[in-house]
């Protein structure tokens, strides 16, 4: 082979070979001419935490059944956190609203579930099946009605001060005083007892060790119910068209806008999705306490701050693994130092935050 011929098969100098990549840390280009876009590798971190924390109890609690015990109680209760936080973090995610006022729809939520489930509990009676039924007709009610005065709220409270954050916390903490006050006058002052149907009530024993640890039903509810919750957040937002309109619209609204798209409806459906959540999440909350008070949301509220900071403003993932985190280290402290409960959860959030201070799964675009 002569040598015009050796070179002009070589590769030219400083051109990286056929199948070498390219200099410089380039991503390659794909066969189309366009240039692959570069993966992002998954956060695994928090998750090792979460699974550290849950490992590391089992010698500090000693006995394995009284470990699984608040293992289970611990994510059945960050489950139930996760639907009512999910809402908020929806909310500030895809729309940027500081929504304060949160609480109310928790609070409306558990007060319609005892309205409904009072008006059927003639009817279930002893039928297992029947109270089944009345519990997710509750659930249901809870988050249409919640749903449709978050739409409301929405209109007359928060459209007026979109982008304005200072006003967001104080008009949305202003409409939460307003709606508690409504509540007191619809359904009274006292606390209403919210029990659960008697197909719920007692618990599976699972033998572990020299004791048996108890799983009790509810919780095993409230955690299928908030997994259902999360698979389904992921899913619209992720895989749906309305998902992409939604994240694309948070992105460039004008651009949406040009291409027939109405984003003021979708924002407004948002809300209302949201604030529906609150609903569901409150029914839930009730059930878990057995009682509702009109000021149980913004008890609860303080709560759902502390787990959408852990897990980084708007991000669902964060929120779902921050809830874990503040369920299973308020019921490990719980019955380790049940002093140090009250402060466990401030002392998770400055741990993580001393850690990430924008969270464990922070959104990247804020």
């Amino acid at each position: 082979m002569s040598a015009n011929t050796t070179a002009a098969t070589s590769p030219a100098p400083g051109r990286p070979k056929p199948g070498e990549p390219p200099a410089g840390g380039r991503p390659p280009y794909s066969a189309g001419g366009g240039q692959q876009v570069p993966k992002a590798d998954f956060d695994w971190k928090p998750l090792l935490i979460l699974l550290g924390l849950i490992v590391l109890a089992l010698p500090a609690i000693g006995s394995p059944s009284s470990w699984l015990t608040l293992t289970a109680a611990g994510i059945a209760m960050g489950l139930i956190i996760f639907v009512i936080a999910s809402g908020l973090t929806l909310v500030f995610g895809l729309m940027d609203v500081l929504n304060f006022g949160h609480g109310v729809f928790i609070a409306l939520g558990a007060f319609v579930a005892t309205s409904v489930m009072g008006g059927l509990s003639g009817w279930a009676g002893d039928n297992g099946l029947a109270q089944f039924a009345s519990v997710f007709a509750a659930m249901a009610v809870a988050m249409a009605v919640a749903g449709a005065v978050g739409w409301a709220f929405e209109r007359v409270i928060v459209r007026p001060v979109y982008g304005l954050h200072l006003k967001q916390i104080l008009i949305t903490m202003g409409g939460m005083i307003v709606g508690e006050e409504i509540i007191k006058v619809i359904w009274g002052p006292l606390q209403i007892a919210l029990p659960l149907p008697d197909v719920l009530r007692g618990a599976w024993y699972v033998p572990l060790g020299n004791g048996d640890a108890a799983i009790e039903k509810y919780r095993v509810l409230a955690a299928v119910i908030g997994l259902g919750v999360f698979a389904a957040m992921g899913h619209v937002l992720a895989r749906t068209k309305v998902g992409l309109l939604i994240r694309a619209g948070v992105q460039d609204r004008e651009m949406v806008e040009s291409l027939g798209y109405r984003i003021r409806r979708l924002f407004v459906g948002v809300f209302a999705v949201g604030s529906g959540l609150a609903g569901l999440g409150g029914v839930m909350w009730g059930l878990y306490q057995q009682s509702v008070t009109p000021q149980i949301g913004a008890q609860v509220n303080v709560l759902i701050f502390i787990v959408i900071i852990i897990g980084g403003l708007g991000s669902t993932l964060g929120c779902f693994v921050g809830a874990l985190l503040v369920g299973l280290m308020a019921n490990y402290t719980g019955f380790l130092a049940p002093k140090v409960a009250l402060f466990s959860n401030i002392g998770l959030m400055v741990a993580v935050l001393l850690w990430r201070p924008q969270g464990l799964y922070p959104v990247t675009n804020r």
